[in-house]
């Protein structure tokens, strides 16, 4: 009868043993995989700050974040990707959403910030559906742009003056239009706006009109230019054919801990990467075939 017992007990604690595992594995899968299902403590907040072309998707995260986690409270702001630099660094906030790299802002010391890449945005060119181009190179680009080129008929389209709207001073988009589709040269004084939805209405009723948008903004009602033949399209951001694309980043002063540490492992998930990300117009950063640092340099991504 001992025997007999003892043999139901050891019977019984294996069992166990094995729910154990399955649950432990289970555990280790969502947090190796970024997500936080399982981890029913996370709690405090956060504040991010900066960008406003990133903060969309870090709105829409932090909302399905929070739904599970709901003793945790993240607080997303605007102010420009310079505002987000600064206040990271200073330790006002406790994420500064950015669109360039630390490196390219005055007064920021990036060595004391931590980059944390969560998506890819392409931008292009785009202009009034009847100026008659498709199509232009870099240099007619640049010369439109600081102001070389006055008319459309220099460049293969109607005989109509180009009107240019430009994004406002500390925008992170428009440093990474000059940058990468300018060569760092200085466009004229001209309109300046600083939300993309503005711009492509002003662009899509205003004849003649040139000004640039991420793709996401992109629609029919204004025409997305090609360079020097090459479509602005995702498939050539991921390899670099397409230049004028800039990653999404979120700083934090020093490496991150806590809640800080656990929203931006989320951000780069496979729930957030393959779902959010894409849905809000943006380019997961895993879709990426190449790395760019802030000088420029490309290397493969293995």
């Amino acid at each position: 009868m001992k025997k007999k017992y003892l043999g139901i007990v050891a019977m019984l604690a294996a069992v166990m043993l094995v729910f154990a595992a399955c649950g432990s594995d289970s555990s280790s899968a969502d947090k190796a995989n970024g997500s936080t299902k399982g981890d029913k403590e996370v709690s405090g907040s956060l504040t991010a700050v900066g960008s406003t072309a990133l903060q969309p998707l870090v709105e829409a995260a932090s909302k399905e974040f929070t739904n599970t986690n709901p003793k945790a409270q993240i607080n997303v702001q605007g102010g420009g990707s310079g505002t987000g630099l600064t206040q990271v660094q200073q330790g006002a906030v406790e994420i500064g959403n950015s669109d360039v790299f630390a490196e390219e802002k005055d007064g920021v010391d990036a060595s004391k910030l931590v980059d944390h890449r969560v998506a890819v945005v392409g931008m292009a060119p785009v202009v009034n559906k009847d100026v008659g181009v498709k199509n232009i190179t870099k240099q007619q680009l640049i010369d439109i742009f600081t102001g070389k080129t006055t008319n459309w008929k220099d460049v293969g389209g109607k005989d109509e003056k180009i009107t240019i709207i430009n994004r406002a001073e500390g925008s992170g988009t428009r440093a990474t239009f000059e940058k990468w589709g300018l060569d760092g040269k200085t466009p004229v004084k001209a309109q300046e706006q600083d939300s993309s939805g503005t711009v492509r209405k002003i662009v899509s009723e205003t004849p003649g009109a040139i000004s640039y948008l991420a793709f996401s903004y992109i629609d029919a009602s204004v025409v997305g230019l090609s360079l020097d033949g090459v479509e602005p399209t995702e498939e050539k951001v991921a390899t670099n054919d397409w230049k004028i694309w800039s990653y999404e980043h979120m700083y934090t002063n020093g490496e991150p801990k806590g809640l800080t540490k656990t929203f931006l492992k989320y951000m780069t998930s496979d729930e957030v990467q393959n779902n959010i990300v894409p849905q809000l117009g943006y380019q997961s950063i895993k879709s990426m075939k190449v790395d760019r640092d802030a000088s420029g340099k490309l290397t493969d991504v293995k």
